[in-house]
């Protein structure tokens, strides 16, 4: 099985069911689906409410057991809460955030996290340069998601192997492994999406550099594309797993290390057993 755990909606428009077949001839079985994006990025997608956001993903997930709803939220927006209050009643399977005006620890930004914890859903972040023509990137440096040690409980995952500051992702990982083991009672988990991001002649250095670092990463790493669902790139998802696997073969990972990548781990961080 091969899950996707970066797949973006962009327009609203297109084709539900053109969208699953494009994924049946990648060979991928689902994923996460990001939502249409919030207010504060009016140069994607087109302008929608936030209940006309939480409808269409929740709509164009609806068919597939293995496609996961989240919800693009903007944190720092006054009804942000309730926003998250009202996507966990419908029913999505977790958020999806881009820090692209406000660093990871602010305060208004972290209250909604904690609620977010508080309701069993995981968040995947934008992590590394952020290719949006502003001044921005600055917001989303791994470093800067230290701040998140103060939301027990949560699950979040730092989406482009955080390139280019690979290194500076995997030293944060390292430190979230680390409290789990001072902090008694510490529960707060670190994924590590390696959808690029990593430009090809990155990438064998990247993934090596993650998964022979000696920290415990097996059971949280993920795959995913970033491809758009209304016209899903099904021939370079097949070119990005052929890839990928033939670096982890080269690393010697193991079957059960690989299948974990490509979808045990997606289900866990979404809390699917």
């Amino acid at each position: 099985m091969i899950l996707d755990c970066h797949i973006h909606m962009m327009s609203g428009k297109g084709n539900r069911d053109a969208f699953l077949h494009r994924l049946q001839e990648a060979g991928v079985d689902g994923g996460i689906l990001c939502s249409l994006p919030p207010a504060s990025f009016p140069h994607l997608g087109q302008s929608s409410t936030p209940e006309e956001r939480l409808a269409s993903v929740m709509y164009w997930t609806e068919p597939s057991e293995y496609l996961f709803p989240f919800y693009w939220i903007d944190p720092l927006e006054d009804t942000a809460v309730e926003q998250v209050e009202k996507a966990v009643e419908k029913g999505v399977s977790g958020f999806k955030v881009i820090c692209n005006h406000f660093y990871p620890g602010n305060e208004r930004a972290l209250e909604v996290f904690k609620v977010i914890a508080e309701a069993g859903k995981p968040i995947l972040f934008h992590s590394g340069i952020l290719w949006d023509g502003t001044n921005s990137s600055q917001y989303n440096r791994p470093v800067g998601f230290e701040a998140l040690l103060e939301v027990n409980g949560l699950r979040f995952a730092l989406a482009h192997i955080s390139w280019p500051w690979c290194d500076e992702l995997i030293a944060v990982y390292g430190k979230y492994q680390s409290t789990r083991f001072r902090r008694k009672g510490f529960s707060t988990e670190l994924f590590v999406d390696v959808t690029p991001g990593t430009p090809p002649i990155y990438r064998e250095e990247a993934l090596r550099k993650l998964l022979t670092v000696g920290y415990d990463v097996k059971d949280n790493v993920l795959f995913g594309t970033d491809c758009r669902a209304e016209d899903y790139n099904a021939l370079q998802t097949q070119q990005r797993v052929t890839r990928d696997t033939e670096i982890f073969e080269v690393l010697g990972l193991s079957l059960e290390a690989i299948e974990k990548i490509y979808s045990k781990n997606l289900l866990r961080f979404v809390g699917v057993e």
